[in-house]
């Protein structure tokens, strides 16, 4: 296998797989480059040189300019290189695509949980939401109330580290205590085995701020609710807050006519005390678990699935291994009818053309055009902007610009036609690709993809992270085998061998897929569920990148 690849035949830099060393000579159809300093794997180098201010070249659109005459063989850091990507407009397209083969999944089911409005949840969940953040500290109670008892906390094996510490101590050894490996199984001795869980969505919002930070979280709790992995749901209000239950449940209905979970209200100014309340509250939630411990699995079609698609932590190996396989999966499943969401709005910059091209019609190519002017006008208006994504971690890794980034971002939404564009808590009503604005923060992400509903989150990552989400299983997939060896403990899949061994990007999603298939139908927990790792913080607009 070659060092170096070149990812589109229009791409002027190349993307060094090993560290090279300063002075390697270098073949690239036909031409020699002589590298002029040493090129970290992940990071690129000139096939020719550049003047100051002409474009970087890669995946085969503008991700950047150098900042000074680059000779061939140049590497491009942030010191020479400043970002910039091509303009974009909406026009007349008429984008066609080849679809994948399908044949071997056309008739292939997950196991998975029937809901009366025909949508098909992976998971059966029970939710607590506070309304307002005053109401936080009565969700800890119910979680503290419930989990241990009811067989789904994890043990805490910390908190025995911290009793050998404490007897360590007293004892005058401290010094020489090692701890032993500890692991923290999931209990399978569970009172409700059919209910996978009982989460809790804790948020500092619902009052204050600005009524759209406040609309938009109810919205999107609204989303969560009809998320087909949500059997129902116990609700806490404090009364006064802007989130009135009435809002909640004018909104729930705007999103599903036919929604009929039960869910329950709870308004702690109608309440004598707090220990009625949270009496009421756990009395009425346990006969509840009682009747969503009924539901079971059955056969479903592929195209009942609903799968978000994220990276984050990535490296420069994200847009070459890990997103492309992820695209190829999102290409099969959105072929069979199922719906794919690809979020993260400041990691498009860059591609705006190629995919307003790829949307169904003008109304959602304007749309889309709209909904990244006016995100990107909001950062600036804060002293921020889309050319400030890349993290420290990223740059590093060789990510120097956001539409380096950005490009390797995409390729998780695959070639498929875009079906349609939707703003921040929107629930898709169609198969097909979907654009959800999103921030490209993790959490703010994967929080907004389960209130859109997704029952699946597939998650690349070149550097690691733990996130997860409270009702949606997140795959965590490696961009490279050495993250997914070293970090074992919070990896699902790994598409390293597409850099060490050569395989193939479509046999590597292919894999996934079946990964997927298997998870869906509650075979087997992700890394994430393993570890509780619910995490839930919905997007303030304007304020996050």
């Amino acid at each position: 296998m070659l060092p170096f690849l070149q990812i589109n035949p229009e791409d002027n830099v190349l993307v060094a797989i090993s560290d090279l060393s300063k002075g390697s000579i270098l073949s690239i159809q036909g031409i020699e480059v002589t590298l002029q300093e040493a090129c970290p794997a992940k990071h690129k180098f000139l096939i020719s040189p550049l003047k100051k201010d002409e474009a970087v070249i890669m995946y085969g659109v503008t991700v950047g300019r150098v900042l000074e005459d680059l000779p061939a063989g140049g590497v491009i850091t942030t010191a020479n290189t400043r970002h910039d990507a091509s303009p974009y407009q909406v026009r007349p397209s008429h984008y066609t695509w080849a679809a994948p083969d399908v044949s071997p999944w056309k008739d292939r089911t997950f196991m998975g949980y029937h809901r009366s409005d025909g949508q098909v949840g992976t998971r059966n969940f029970w939710l607590v939401v506070p309304l307002v953040f005053c109401e936080n500290r009565n969700v800890d109670y119910i979680r503290n109330a419930f989990l241990k008892k009811l067989g789904y906390a994890v043990p805490d094996a910390y908190e025995d580290l911290v009793g050998q510490l404490m007897s360590q101590y007293k004892e005058g050894n401290l010094a020489s205590f090692h701890p032993s490996g500890h692991t923290t199984p999931i209990s399978s001795n569970r009172l409700f085995p059919q209910v996978d869980g009982i989460k809790f969505l804790n948020h500092e919002g619902g009052c204050g701020g600005t009524r759209e930070d406040t609309n938009t979280l109810c919205q999107l709790i609204a989303g969560y609710l009809n998320n087909p992995n949500v059997a129902g749901a116990t609700i806490l209000s404090l009364g006064c807050q802007h989130i009135q239950i009435e809002i909640l449940q004018s909104e729930i209905k705007r999103k599903n006519p036919s929604f009929d979970k039960p869910v329950l209200y709870y308004e702690q100014q109608k309440y004598h005390s707090e220990p009625q309340l949270l009496t009421d509250a756990i009395v009425d939630t346990f006969k509840q678990l009682v009747k969503a411990n009924e539901a079971r699995r059955a056969p479903a079609p592929l195209n009942k699935l609903s799968v978000g698609l994220k990276c984050g932590g990535s490296d420069g190996f994200s847009g070459i291994t890990a997103n492309p396989a992820m695209g190829h999966l999102s290409d099969i499943l959105t072929t069979l009818g199922a719906r794919t969401i690809l979020a993260e709005f400041p990691e498009l910059c860059g591609v705006e053309q190629e995919l307003l091209d790829r949307c169904v019609d003008t109304a959602k190519a304007t749309k889309f055009a709209a909904l990244m002017s006016g995100y990107q006008q909001r950062a600036e208006a804060i002293g921020s902007g889309f050319d400030m994504n890349p993290s420290p971690g990223n740059i590093r890794d060789g990510l120097i610009t956001d539409a380096i980034k950005s490009a390797g971002a995409a390729k998780k939404g695959g070639t498929a036609p875009v079906s349609d564009v939707l703003d921040y808590a929107e629930y898709p009503d169609r198969s097909g690709l979907h654009l959800l604005c999103t921030p490209g923060n993790d959490v703010e992400a994967t929080t907004g993809m389960a209130g859109s509903g997704a029952t699946l989150i597939i998650f690349s990552t070149g550097l690691g992270t733990p996130t997860g989400n409270p009702v949606a299983p997140v795959i965590k997939t490696a961009t490279n085998s050495i993250l997914a060896k070293r970090m074992s403990d919070i990896i699902d899949y790994d598409h390293g061998d597409i850099i060490t061994e050569g395989k193939g990007i479509d046999e590597s999603g292919e894999g996934l897929l079946e990964e997927l298939i298997r998870i869906a139908s509650g075979e087997k927990l992700t890394a994430a569920e393993k570890l509780q790792q619910d995490d839930f913080i919905p997007w303030k607009r304007g304020v996050s990148l």
